[in-house]
């Protein structure tokens, strides 16, 4: 009966098998053959020897170099010397297809050379067990909108006008029309909430910045939710919510994964409430640490390191200046020099996971905001069009998934929460 190596754990002693995999590692003793077997499940050794192995098969597991593909039929064995405590014994192998080549990913090859080979270091145990945590993280987000009654909804990749800042837009030609790459679906889901309520999507978002942090990648997985009669504090609310829940509910569905890595997910930092502290006193934060800023300044990756490095659970970062924020943040009537926003910082240095804040929903304000802003309103016909029939007072958020996987792993860089990375000096494979 075929198996996966992670069916062995509950398979009886002397059990027959048949296991298909792909050869992680391979030593030779003599006469004893031993292959790490690698599925999509996780490695087991397998022991061939002359004897127990018919020969034809022995001679197959010699001639075969690292991840050649191959059918093993064996009996289960309990030995505390396996890794795993588990080894199958090997009475038949058979060829599926031969490594034509030397494999090229060697131990204490340098970064540069992994993402080379990107597309064939990804099979490596620990680089799937760190996929499987993101599409857990990427479940449990689910989960967590599907409970909270919000409706899924897949917005344009392809746009007229920017989101975020013209400078960090990949310009397109959509059949002989300037279009652009998607910084943020947050204009299409305000255009949805007024069918929906609340709605939500995880999705690519593209921003052409030459940013060459930790932080930034220029393709990266935004998972973004728009909703309707909201205000900042239910809002923020929401956000806390879903990180929380995002968290603890990875590291319920991760725990074999992050054995395999040998990390743990720190849930302590989500249990309790969530800091909030107001821009103004992110300055006088900044200040104590010896880095001034002048008020009305965005913050930068820098500066979000500074700050979130002084507390141990998330912060969200509010009222921003209208000068750091983009045109359809709805200003504070209590003090129109500032926004509705917020920002919310990871702890531990590792700065912004979400960016969020309440929309303007007045016509004529808009209209002001985009003007003042140095855009022309024609480019944003439809979204003006929004607060001309009915517009409600509506907020919503983007959450980057590679930033909250490099948070939550200690992961050194974004890139490594990402299959395929894209960066200013990655474009290939």
């Amino acid at each position: 009966m075929r198996r996966t190596v992670r069916d062995l754990a509950s398979a009886l002693e002397g059990e027959p098998v048949e296991l298909w995999g792909w050869i992680w590692n391979k030593r030779e003793h003599g006469k004893l053959v031993f292959v790490d077997l690698r599925d999509w499940t996780g490695v087991v050794q397998v022991a061939a020897r002359a004897g127990l192995t018919d020969h034809d098969s022995l001679q197959v597991l010699r001639s075969l170099s690292r991840e050649s593909s191959v059918r093993i039929f064996g009996t289960v064995v309990r030995d505390p010397r396996a890794p795993g405590g588990i080894e199958v014994r090997c009475s038949k192998a058979e060829a599926i297809s031969p490594s034509t080549e030397d494999f090229p990913i060697r131990k204490g090859m340098g970064s540069k050379a992994l993402y080379d080979h990107r597309h064939l270091h990804i099979r490596s145990p620990r680089m799937s067990a760190l996929m499987r945590i993101r599409s857990n993280l990427v479940w449990s987000v689910h989960e967590f909108f599907r409970s909270r009654e919000f409706v899924e909804v897949d917005c344009p990749t392809i746009i007229t006008a920017a989101v975020e800042g013209g400078a960090t837009l990949f310009e397109v030609n959509y059949l002989g029309r300037k279009a652009y790459l998607t910084q943020s679906v947050q204009f299409y889901q305000e255009a949805a909430i007024f069918g929906l309520g609340k709605v939500y999507s995880v999705q690519p978002s593209f921003r052409a910045e030459l940013s060459r942090t930790p932080r930034h990648l220029t393709e990266f997985w935004h998972v973004e939710g728009e909703m309707a009669f909201c205000d900042l504090e239910g809002l923020m609310r929401t956000i806390e919510d879903l990180v929380r829940f995002v968290v603890l509910r990875t590291e319920e569905l991760s725990r074999r994964e992050l054995d395999l890595l040998r990390r743990r997910i720190r849930t302590e930092e989500v249990e309790g409430e969530f800091y909030r502290v107001r821009y103004s006193e992110a300055l006088e934060v900044l200040r104590r640490a010896g880095r001034e800023v002048e008020w009305g300044s965005d913050l930068g990756a820098d500066e979000e390191r500074i700050i979130s490095s002084q507390f141990d659970r998330p912060l969200f970062i509010t009222h921003y200046p209208k000068e750091a924020k983009a045109f359809y943040h709805k200003s504070d009537p209590e003090d129109p020099r500032v926004t509705l926003s917020t920002d919310l910082l990871a702890p531990r240095g590792n700065g912004e996971i979400v960016g969020a804040g309440v929309r303007i929903d007045d016509h004529e304000e808009l209209l002001s905001r985009i003007r003042n802003s140095g855009l022309n309103p024609e480019d944003y016909g439809w979204y003006v069009d929004l607060r001309k029939y009915g517009s409600v007072p509506h907020a919503g958020f983007g959450m980057g998934v590679e930033r909250v996987l490099k948070w939550i792993l200690d992961l050194p860089h974004v890139r490594m929460a990402s299959l395929f990375p894209r960066t200013p000096t990655r474009l290939y494979p």
